[in-house]
């Protein structure tokens, strides 16, 4: 399932992005 797999690292990639966001700029949140 390569859609799967794509779809998973999409969601990692996209969670830690949002952990960096949050850490860097907690005020927006």
């Amino acid at each position: 399932m390569i859609i799967f797999e794509l779809l998973a690292a999409a969601l990692g990639v996209a969670a830690v992005v949002y952990l960096v966001v949050a850490l860097v700029r907690p005020e927006r949140f």
